[in-house]
């Protein structure tokens, strides 16, 4: 059996890096936003030749337009096409249309609408609220699933560490991005944002199979196993689960990464990300940092329990020195005495103790009396 647990101080080590690194490039370049977060307009047209060009084409003849960025084209029914770019100038809209009337003369503008910097503040917010929330509902719903173990770590415990390791595959993949951006150009849209809310479900998924085989062998040990075992043995009976349903899921993603045009390119290549961080994190991070967050409460107890018995200790030693305190004749308040009890005068017998004088007195008087009678 592997002893993985033992050590996660080398997974923690990675993922600090990582997750550094991620900061870093998103403080240093941000992420490239696309039209959804920026505004831009949208063209929808309408082709009336029998062949409508590929959209590899209409990109190649939009290139020609100075001032066209960020550039989507998409299909839309048998003859119609959407084409999205970073502009709002009239001038650039018609000089565009131009561009297309020379693939088809007969091209019909169905409809050109532009999309203002208020939408897309709208859609940074619905999606920072969205994430939020899928948070939240992650956290509840795992620490209600795992109310039935809640020893020797809180069921809040497994929500908040899968959390965590939730939070480590988003910032990983928004620095993946940050990274594609700057040197190739890669935007983020809304599939980006869809893109992550799939992340994070698959990714708490693959932590819930660890986590519930943990819960079974707990409540098979009946508390007489050490947790780190458990957690440690629990891992070993899911990682190879974990390993091929994951890699089943990435070769599909390159597959679509290649194959699947550029409309979608986007939102394979962050699930590709996504997953293969979420993978790692399930196994190595979330699992791990229930013992560490087992361990950081044991201790915490400890220190708790010895405190109260110092206290305990305090009280009495001052009960004690009051009590003393209030006894006069108490041979401990003799402050002359060098020694417990030293000071006290000793009796003065002769040879023999005051009791057994009495005592031999008492026979002499018995034995006059029985002459006398």
């Amino acid at each position: 059996m592997w002893q993985l647990i033992r050590k996660r101080k080398y997974f923690y080590a990675f993922s600090l890096l990582i997750s550094l690194a991620s900061i870093l490039a998103l403080a240093t370049w941000g992420l490239k936003l696309g039209i959804d977060f920026k505004g831009g307009t949208l063209l929808e047209v309408s082709w009336d030749g029998k062949k409508v060009p590929d959209r590899a084409v209409i990109e190649d003849a939009m290139k020609k337009v100075p001032r066209v960025e960020s550039l989507i084209v998409q299909p839309s029914g048998e003859k119609r096409t959407l084409i999205r770019y970073a502009a709002s100038d009239e001038a650039l809209n018609e000089a565009v249309f131009a561009e297309l009337k020379k693939k088809d003369a007969a091209v019909t503008l169905i409809r050109s609408e532009f999309i203002g910097a208020s939408v897309s503040e709208s859609i940074k917010r619905n999606a920072v609220i969205a994430l939020f929330l899928a948070v939240i509902g992650i956290i509840l719903y795992i620490a209600w699933a795992f109310r039935g173990v809640s020893r020797p770590v809180s069921s809040w415990h497994y929500g908040i560490q899968a959390t965590v390791a939730l939070a480590h595959d988003i910032l990983i993949t928004l620095g993946v991005f940050s990274f594609l951006g700057k040197f190739f150009g890669v935007e983020v849209g809304a599939p980006f944002i869809a893109a992550l809310l799939t992340i994070l479900g698959y990714s708490v998924n693959d932590t819930i199979v660890v986590y519930d085989r943990i819960r079974e062998n707990l409540l098979r040990s009946g508390g007489h196993e050490d947790f780190e075992s458990v957690v440690n043995r629990s891992l070993n009976q899911t990682i190879a689960r974990s390993f091929n349903t994951s890699f089943t899921v990435i070769i599909v993603l390159i597959a679509i990464s290649i194959f699947g045009g550029e409309s979608i390119r986007s939102f394979s290549v962050a699930l590709l990300v996504g997953v293969a961080a979420g993978t790692y994190s399930s196994i190595y991070i979330a699992t791990a940092l229930l013992v560490t967050g087992y361990e950081f409460q044991k201790k915490r107890n400890s220190r708790k329990e010895f405190g109260v018995e110092l206290e305990k200790t305090s009280v009495s030693s001052n009960k004690k020195k009051k009590i003393l305190a209030d006894t006069p004749d108490s041979p401990l308040l003799d402050s002359s005495a060098g020694v417990l009890g030293s000071s006290l005068p000793l009796p003065v017998t002769n040879g023999a103790s005051p009791s057994h004088r009495n005592s031999g007195k008492e026979r002499k008087k018995k034995k006059n009396r029985r002459r006398r009678r």
